[in-house]
């Protein structure tokens, strides 16, 4: 599903500077944004099961902490590179920023593949990373989270290794922590529901019901389960999903035209959201490419996997029915991708607003940890509801009003917050 020749970062930079130029951005903030403050780069040895020694590669971007701690999750990924983390430290930039919360961007990674790592070694992996970091991340200055392939458990472990450390108790260091250890209800709903919160409100200006519209999606990890589930909630219908196949290294579509059951497919689904192809047609789906999830004769796209996966190559294999893309991936839709869709008139809601419900709820968590109070699970998905709604109207209401394509007005918003912030601390 990835191209290696992809950088996510050039790609986070040429959308930034388009902005910068329709705001006149001044030369000073925008040398500042355009780059991360700091970067860390480290080893991490490990003693594996076997008793050889396998040294990990770790990073640690912090874009920009203008508007408060840094906030991003951390990767365990094979293909992950130092400018990946630099382009999602950027987005978590711009995301903290468009939903107005206290937060600045940053990101990690480790470069590993979980699937050949036993419990024990990658929860060594995990306290090293803390140990390479432990001076520079904490509940006032860095707040990681999961991201791909990182659960609760990897945090937990990050968590106790951090507070051996300094000697003390630091639930806020980290959040999508287990509930009932500092964890926050609602939290491993959060990216998919405010997916979908994002997509609702996009339907209702486009006069569309969702049970009128049809999606297709691609992944089916956290993000896609629930955006899935709230959207068959809500009246609408997925008769397509996409995810990689760990065994073959492919990725397949498995479509069903009467509607795919989340419930069913969850059943032949692993730890890392691949279906097994070889009981899902049994379950009444065929099984297609990868690539067939963006040519589905759907209304809705829901890009919800990794990075450049709508490109200058597959843009224009789109159905000419699709009204909406909802973009619960970072960084999903190439430059050239977007040049398209702007063109065919196609509604975008982009990735760093559609997806910000789980920093959002990440928030939540660290001010629930902060005040040793946690809320109802209801309390914690309608206060997300009424953050993504409101955030979703304001970038909305800019584009209408200055007649700009949606991740325009999106970024003119993020971008401001962040260049004023850096103003009025006088930096620039």
């Amino acid at each position: 599903m990835a191209d290696k020749s992809f950088n996510a970062f050039t790609m986070a930079q040429a959308q930034f500077d388009k902005t910068a130029d329709q705001i006149a951005l001044d030369e000073g903030t925008r040398e500042l944004l355009r780059n991360p403050m700091r970067e860390y780069s480290f080893t991490i040895p490990v003693r594996m099961d076997d008793g050889h020694i396998e040294v990990f590669r770790g990073f640690r971007v912090q874009h920009n902490d203008a508007r408060g701690p840094g906030k991003g999750g951390i990767r365990f990924h094979p293909m992950e590179t130092i400018d990946t983390v630099r382009a999602l430290s950027m987005w978590m930039t711009w995301k903290c920023a468009v939903v107005d919360i206290p937060l600045g961007g940053s990101k990690g990674g480790v470069i590993c593949d979980p699937h050949n790592l036993s419990a024990i070694e990658q929860e060594k992996i995990c306290r090293g990373w803390i140990r390479q970091l432990a001076h520079d991340v904490g509940p006032l200055r860095d707040v990681p989270a999961p991201d791909v392939m990182t659960s609760a458990q990897h945090m937990l472990w990050m968590l106790d290794e951090y507070e051996v450390i300094y000697g003390a108790k630091y639930p806020g260091l980290i959040t999508g922590k287990p509930v009932g250890m500092g964890g926050s209800l609602g939290r491993t709903e959060a990216t998919g529901y405010g997916v979908i919160y994002t997509l609702r409100e996009a339907l209702k200006e486009l006069d569309l019901k969702p049970s009128n519209c049809v999606a297709s999606v691609q992944g089916f990890g956290n993000v896609a389960q629930y955006a899935i589930r709230l959207y068959n909630h809500l009246g609408g219908k997925v008769i397509a999903v996409a995810c990689w196949d760990q065994n073959d290294q492919t990725s397949y579509t498995f479509k069903k035209k009467d509607g795919v059951d989340i419930d069913e497919l969850l059943k032949i689904t692993d730890r890392f959201g691949g279906i097994d192809k070889t009981k899902a047609p049994g379950l009444g789906y065929e099984v297609l490419p990868g690539e067939a999830w963006i040519e589905q004769d759907v209304e809705i796209l829901i890009p919800a996997a990794m990075e450049n996966q709508i490109t200058a190559e597959n843009v224009n294999k789109m159905s000419s029915k699709v009204k909406v893309i909802a973009e619960g991936a970072n960084g999903p839709t190439t430059p050239e991708a977007d040049a398209v869709i702007s063109e065919k008139g196609i509604f975008i809601i982009p990735d760093f607003l559609a997806n910000a419900g789980g920093v959002t709820c990440s928030y939540f968590e660290q001010v629930q940890c902060n005040m040793n109070y946690f809320w109802e699970k209801d309390e914690v998905l309608q206060k997300l509801d009424l953050k993504m709604t409101s955030a979703f109207k304001a970038v909305s209401e800019l584009a209408r009003k200055r007649k700009l394509y949606m991740r325009d007005a999106a970024y003119v918003i993020a971008i401001n917050r962040v260049a004023q912030a850096c103003k009025d601390r006088g930096w620039v």
